[in-house]
């Protein structure tokens, strides 16, 4: 085993500490704050939650569309690293996929829940129904599903490919300290894995095409809920900019939290040789130009707004900037877009105690912006009677801190059990520096 990799296949074997303890015990709070809140919703009705007419929609598709918009962004970011082989993905690639799955199962649990009737989540899928009836594919609960469940699939393989080899490595290790059990786990995962020249050649080839297949996975996903605003009757939803500006505005979120656990990672279990200041660097400068982006995107939309539209959609994107609706619409601008420039400075993007908070806030800021959308979407009243504020109610709090914590919960068990960097690429990194030396 390399030195190197040592500290990665320590994480995984060795038992954890007392602040993965407190980890797992907080999170796991969040989960039974979210089982409750689930419960309650089963019991009681959708009627826990702050909708009502004309906003049918609140938090549920709000933290849907951010949960999307993180898990897109991490994957595209993974995915473009294995295609172009870049070195950084050595480091990140591993936990970027994580950070995907994690946020596609937290986004999976939206659409079931805001059916109103969860339970019956199946009549979604097409099967052979009795009746002879089958889905109505023309409403957006339908691409709801074949949206999150091509999310899962792509992801979950993208995730799990890339750690076959890691995998039989463990297998390997845990066998040579007598951990059989562990073994036997991780050698069912490694689905017989033994390094041969067949097995390496197999396994890039998938890697690099399950790779290829997130790429426009990403666009349809975000495409199908630009497709859900524009169903409805609202005039400020039928832009044919939203699905790019659904992409765009979603990437500073994704990067935000993968820079965010690369400090966390690289401090906690010690992987500041793998997890080096050259790619700590160069993920701050991509959330900055990813922010960048994200700004180019609002400019386009006041443009838009201002110069371009008129009747209700100018009505309906005044009310956003100006009216209700302007705090949550321009701190996405500052969270999402501005604050993120800071990190061009070298002196503040190799402090950990500012990427950190950096991070998390553009997450913040592009769950203000989906908030903006949905709710300042709707704030312009064209009906003679005033519609009732939307509120959001505690079910909907502990509905999204819920979601939060299963995220949490899922990242630390993942940092626990499975190597949180790629060890085959580290050895293939040593192996190719190495033959450069004996060159010179």
């Amino acid at each position: 085993m390399s030195t190197s990799t040592a500290p990665v296949v320590a994480a995984a074997l060795r038992p954890g500490g007392w602040g993965f303890g407190v980890g797992i015990l907080l999170s796991l709070a969040g989960v039974a704050v979210l089982g409750a809140a689930i419960a309650a919703l089963l019991v009681l009705g959708v009627g826990v939650w702050g909708n009502n007419i004309p906003f049918v929609w609140g938090f549920d598709l709000i933290a849907y569309a951010w949960w999307i918009g993180i898990a897109n962004a991490a994957s595209l970011f993974a995915a473009v690293l294995v295609l172009r082989r870049h070195n950084l993905r050595t480091a990140v690639n591993r936990f970027a996929e994580a950070v995907a799955l994690a946020a596609v199962l937290a986004a999976a649990l939206y659409p079931i829940l805001h059916l109103g009737r969860p339970w019956l989540f199946y009549w979604t899928i097409p099967y052979p129904a009795t009746t002879g009836l089958w889905p109505q594919f023309g409403s957006p609960l339908v691409w709801d599903f074949w949206g999150i469940m091509a999310h899962v699939v792509v992801t979950s393989l993208f995730w799990f490919i890339g750690l076959i080899p890691d995998l039989a490595t463990l297998r390997d290790r845990a066998a040579t300290q007598g951990r059989r059990r562990l073994a036997r786990a991780y050698g069912l995962a490694a689905l017989g894995w033994r390094g041969s020249v067949v097995h390496w050649h197999r396994h890039q080839a998938a890697y690099r095409l399950v790779a290829a297949l997130v790429l426009p996975l990403l666009l349809s996903a975000q495409t199908v809920v630009a497709l859900e605003f524009a169903a409805t009757l609202v005039p400020a939803w039928h832009e044919a900019r939203l699905p790019v500006h659904l992409v765009v505005t979603g990437l500073p979120a994704g990067l935000g939290v993968v820079l965010a656990m690369a400090a966390v990672l690289r401090r906690a279990l010690s992987l500041e040789r793998i997890i080096d200041a050259v790619d700590m660097d160069l993920l701050a400068r991509l959330l900055a130009c990813a922010a960048l982006a994200s700004g180019a995107a609002y400019v386009h939309e006041l443009v838009n707004g201002l110069l371009i539209a008129d009747g209700a959609p100018r009505e309906a994107f005044l009310a956003r900037i100006s009216g209700a609706g302007a705090l949550s619409y321009w701190g996405a601008v500052v969270l999402g877009a501005l604050l993120p420039q800071v990190l061009w400075r070298r002196d503040l993007r190799m402090k950990d105690w500012v990427v950190i908070p950096v991070g998390m806030l553009a997450a913040a800021g592009v769950w203000l912006d989906r908030w903006s959308l949905l709710v300042g979407g709707l704030l312009r009243d064209h009906l003679p009677v005033h519609a009732v504020p939307y509120v959001p109610t505690p079910a909907e709090w502990a509905l999204l801190g819920g979601s939060a914590a299963l995220f949490a919960l899922v990242l630390l068990l993942f940092g626990r059990v499975i190597p949180v960097v790629a060890m085959f690429e580290i050895r293939h990194e040593e192996t190719e520096a190495q033959a450069l030396e004996e060159q010179r």
